[in-house]
């Protein structure tokens, strides 16, 4: 029974962690992307990446050769948008809004995913996700019109900057999606660990035209770190929590973290960039999370049911 009950608090450490471990994603490309160009900071992210998925994904090695045509399609998809659009995309539009204001938009995440779903894989719509979807965008409406972009962010830029990181959200979404399809049957750490290795390529170019006249020797040592955890942290180390936990756990555990994320990503904009808390923020940041915690009933009754 005591082994039993240290097993679950491992599973439930594991999706915590990993779930705040994706939201320290926000307020770190702030940092990143103040500190060097954004396809050399993108490059760094996913090369780093797939060094440390790398081991883990070594023991699922012979998963590849069963791959069929539509695997090796999936996975490139994944590439191409869940690495190369969600990174580029990420980096761009939080160099034009505050940390804060891209953990709210980001924190759509799951509301977005579950109207892909709904249009794209057949998904039945529920009152719950039509909810959480309004709720998404009700709370990204109040932060943008309540001028919660920052007081040195003009109007157009703002609304330009959230609108690129709610392209990078939809490019979670289609990660997320293609990535369940693929993880139904082959191991979620090597689908990662693919995606990151392919979409290197895609940022070769761009990150070497941005190398002429950009000097590593004026990013220092905190934006470094941060360039760093970026990759390794968001992007290995939360893989492999959340799915490590996701596999010893049941649904309606892990749909209860979701909340996690954007908790995480709210806080840590106030504690690693400084921001100035705002009550528009507090009122956004509930709309949205109200959705979240739509999202999770939701799929706590879809568990149930199955």
């Amino acid at each position: 029974m005591a082994e039993r009950k240290t097993s679950a608090d491992l599973t439930r450490t594991r999706l915590a962690l990993g779930m705040a471990v994706f939201g320290s994603a926000t307020p770190v490309s702030k940092i990143v992307t103040g500190a060097m160009p954004v396809f050399i900071g993108s490059a760094l992210r996913v090369g780093l990446g797939a060094v440390v998925l790398a081991p883990f994904a070594w023991r699922s090695r012979q998963q590849v050769r069963e791959f069929s045509r539509e695997d090796w399609l999936l996975v490139c998809l994944i590439a191409l948008f869940g690495m190369f659009g969600f990174s580029a995309l990420m980096l761009y539009g939080m160099k034009m809004i505050s940390g804060v204001a891209g953990a709210i938009v980001m924190s759509t995440a799951p509301a977005v995913t579950a109207a892909a779903s709904m249009l794209f894989f057949g998904d039945s719509p529920t009152w719950r996700k039509f909810g959480a979807i309004a709720l998404a965008v009700a709370g990204v409406l109040m932060l943008q019109l309540g001028q919660g972009g920052g007081e040195n962010t003009s109007g157009a830029e703002m609304w330009l900057g959230a609108g690129l990181v709610f392209a990078a959200v939809c490019c979670e979404a289609s990660y997320t999606l293609l990535g369940k399809r693929m993880s139904e049957h082959v191991d979620p750490v090597l689908v990662a660990f693919l995606a990151a290795a392919l979409s290197i390529p895609l940022f070769l170019p761009f990150a070497l035209w941005q190398l002429s006249g950009f000097d590593f020797a004026s990013v220092d040592a905190g934006a470094w770190a941060a360039a760093i955890w970026y990759g390794a942290g968001t992007l290995s180390l939360g893989t492999w929590l959340w799915y490590s936990g996701l596999a010893k756990a049941e649904g309606v555990v892990a749909a209860a973290f979701m909340g996690v994320m954007p908790a995480s990503a709210l806080i840590l904009s106030y504690v690693l960039l400084g921001e100035d808390f705002r009550w528009v923020h507090m009122a956004g940041f509930g709309t949205v999370f109200a959705g979240v915690l739509l999202i999770s009933w939701e799929h706590a009754r879809m568990e149930k049911n199955a």
